[in-house]
This record gives structure tokens, sequence and C-alpha cells, in this order.
């Protein structure tokens, strides 16, 4: 829970701000924003859905690509009640071991056209199905190359890999925050950006800018300023200076969507309500986010999911909480965009999911308790759709030239966190929370 000085804080900081943003206006079935509402076509927009970091690789018409695979992915996600996808569009080709392969672009100003075009093929098929897409254009993280990758680029190719037990935490989040101040890496990355945001789709001839299947850009998976207190608060001037120069681009190039940092929330902030507060109140940024990771932060322990069940349950509610209040504060909607849970035990499709089944049920709660006349919660995006997906190895490790694409990205076992098709438990809890949200005015 944010403490009452940290409210204060935020709300001074407010007042003092740049006016927010002339109300978005939602047009040709485009999602806008009014006030602290999501909107299309003048009717709130709320939605149930989840992450497919993979769509764009299961849409390509390439070895490493199925596009019947993906159709009837999303047909299977449409039946779970699923409108929300949110997308990698971007990855970046290096050293790290971790990241995905193919990439969409190298050093060099020239990307994947066949990868480019799997995300042209996915973006097609969910307008034809009525999903509608978040599209983020790099990554905090190493999974997809991302911003240690950029600083490889223009630094002589140094780097850490994350995990590294030569470099523990935090160093690698120190290290890759140089990204922000570092201007050709930036630079790198903005032409990326104007690339992707300017591209016409070719499946459907439609540009970018104009296609109501793209709810938003955001400008990275997890942004954040830095790992340790010290640097964090060291780079706030260029991270803020980032987010804020990037959202404007981005509005220069395609006026019609909305834009996202997607930031964890106070996780990424140094777990500081005032750092959130300014970022999310940008005029450039149109609405807030959050991730929430119970495990991954060790709130529960995966070895003993009985006994720290709920303690862990309690840190989440507050989390929630403290970030529902923030939004208020700030006057913009909020989408709680990650969101996981482990399997009791191990990462077999076989194996049970009690625990995540009431964790969703929490999460699901929370977004009806937040998203009413006045509530600013728009929706959630579990982490993550593995669907058909299954892992190729019985130590459920990912190996490059794996195109099984699970909801688990290639770091983490294949089978952590994704909803398999098989989870009928689960994908029921996703319904009833969907038709839930669907007999709300």
């Amino acid at each position: 829970m944010i403490d009452r000085r940290a409210c204060i804080g935020a709300g001074l900081a407010l007042a003092a701000s740049d006016a927010l943003p002339a109300e978005a206006k939602s047009r040709k079935g485009i999602v806008g924003r009014q006030g602290t509402r999501l909107v299309v076509a003048g009717r709130r927009y709320r939605f149930v859905g989840a992450n497919m970091w993979s769509g764009a690789y299961l849409g390509a018409d390439g070895p490493f690509g199925n596009r019947d695979r993906l159709r009837r992915e999303l047909d299977a996600l449409v039946a779970t009640g699923v409108t929300n996808l949110r997308l990698l569009a971007s990855a970046e080709e290096g050293p790290l071991k971790n990241s995905v392969r193919p990439a969409f672009r190298t050093a060099a100003k020239s990307y994947d056209p066949t990868l480019l075009a799997g995300l042209d093929y996915c973006l097609a098929e969910m307008g034809q199905r009525g999903i509608k897409g978040v599209l983020y254009l790099t990554n905090f993280w190493e999974w997809s190359g991302g911003m240690m990758t950029y600083l490889s680029y223009v630094n002589g190719g140094q780097y850490i890999d994350m995990n590294d037990p030569a470099h523990p935490w935090p160093e690698f989040a120190d290290r890759t925050s140089a990204f922000y101040s570092t201007p050709a890496a930036v630079a790198l990355y903005h032409d990326y950006v104007r690339s992707v945001v300017g591209r016409t789709n070719t499946i459907t001839g439609q540009r970018y800018a104009d296609d109501p299947a793209i709810m938003a850009w955001q400008l990275a998976n997890e942004a954040r300023p830095g790992g340790s207190e010290a640097v964090g608060r060291r780079n706030l001037p260029a991270f803020t200076a980032w987010v804020r120069g990037t959202a404007r681009l981005i509005k220069s190039i395609d006026p019609n969507h909305l834009v996202s940092t997607g930031s964890e929330g106070l996780k990424g902030s140094l777990e500081d309500a005032a750092i959130y507060t300014q970022v999310h109140q940008a005029p450039e940024i149109d609405y807030c986010t959050a991730h929430v990771w119970p495990l991954n932060w060790t709130w529960v322990d995966d070895k003993d999911l009985a006994g720290t069940e709920k303690a862990g349950a309690a840190k989440v509610a507050d989390y929630l909480d403290s970030h529902v209040a923030l939004a208020r504060q700030i006057g913009k909607p909020l989408v709680i965009e990650e969101f996981g849970f482990p399997r009791d035990v191990g990462y077999s499709p076989s194996a049970s999911t009690a625990f995540r089944d009431r964790y969703y049920q929490q999460i699901y709660a929370a977004v009806m308790a937040g998203t009413g006349p006045n509530g600013p919660v728009a929706g959630s995006n579990f982490w993550g759709w593995g669907g058909e997906g299954r892992a190729e190895h019985p130590d459920f490790r990912f190996q490059r030239g794996d195109h099984s694409y699970l909801g688990d990205p290639p770091h983490e076992p294949q089978g952590w966190y994704s909803v398999f098709d098989t989870d009928n438990s689960t994908r029921a809890i996703i319904r009833d929370h969907a038709a839930a949200l669907a007999r709300l005015t």
C-alpha cells in the first residue's frame, strides 16, 4: 500500500505538472481515452486480455512460423473470452545468450521482412476476430535482445547477460539503464520506432496508424530507470526525457492510437509513488500500467505455496489497491497488463493449477472492483497464453531453434506461467470474468 506521504507528494507533483492532454477521440473503432476511461465509438472499452509474445513469430511465412496454429490459437482465445493481446513487436539480434531468434533487427537499419510480415498477418487475423493489440517496441530485459543489445551496437560490443553469477543483481538492470542517456543507442531505437509505427500492413493494405486492431503502442516491456536506488535516481532525468520524447515521436507518426509505458508499476519505479506519478502524468502517456508477479518478487514460495499463499495474496491486494489509487490521482485509466502464477508443481500441462486459479480469481475480482462507473481499471492481460505449445525437451528448457512458442519466453522454463489449451479450470475462470465484464454498462 502506498503511504500517506507518498500520496501527498504525488498529488503535489500532479498539481504542478503540465495539464493533461485533450481527451482522445475514438474513431473508426480505434480505442481512445476520456478521463479515466478507455472508449471506442463513445462506449466504454473494457477487456479481458492475454500476453502472447510470439504472435508475429507464429504469423511469419517462414520456417519458424506457423500460420495455421496462429489462427487456431486466436480462435481458442476468443472462445476463452479474450479480446486483447499484448504482443512483442521488436527483437534485437545480438550477443545475449537468452535472446530469441530470429530478431526483427540487427545493428544495421534493415529489418527482417519475414518477421514484420508475420506481425502484419497476426494483426490482420486479430482484426477479423475483434481482438485489439498492445505492441511493445523494445524490452528492458534480455530475452528479446532489448536495451542491452542496443547498447552493444554502439559501445564496441560490450554487454553482460542477465543472471550471470559474475554480475549479480542489480548490475544487469543498472548497466541496461545506461541506454536512456546514450544518444546513439536511442537513435537506433527511434529509427526502428519510426519504421514500425509508420508501417503499412502488407496483408490488409491499411496503415498501422489507421488500424483498429491496434489499441496502443508501448515504449518498452518493463522499462525502469535502473536496478539500484542510486543508479535509478541518477537516471531519472534521462529516463523521463526518453519516455516523453519517444511518446511524442510515436504520436507525431500516429496521432490516432494510445501510448503507454509498459511499466511494472511501483516495482519498476524504485518503489516510489512520486516517480510512478511523474512518469504517468506526462501528457504524452495515455494510461497507467501495472504488472504483478508474486513468485518473482518472493511474495510466495513455489516450494510451499500452501504455506505462503495467504501472505502473498495480501501483498497482491495492497499492490493492486496502490495502483488503483495512483491511477485515480493521475486521472488516467489503469491496465493490469501482466500477472502470472506458477502451476502447483513443475511445468507440465498435466500439473494442477489450484493455486494459480485462486490467484486469477483475485486479480479478476480486483478488476471488477476497480472498473465501476467511476473506477479507472480498463482491463487486464494474464501472462501468458501457451495454447497448443509444449516444451520440446525433458528439462523444460528452451533451446535455440525451438519453434513450439509457449507463453514463457526463451529464458524461462517452458510451462512455468503458460496457460495451455488443456487448462480447463483456468480457462473457465477467464471466460466467467469476460462474461461478468460484458454485463457492465
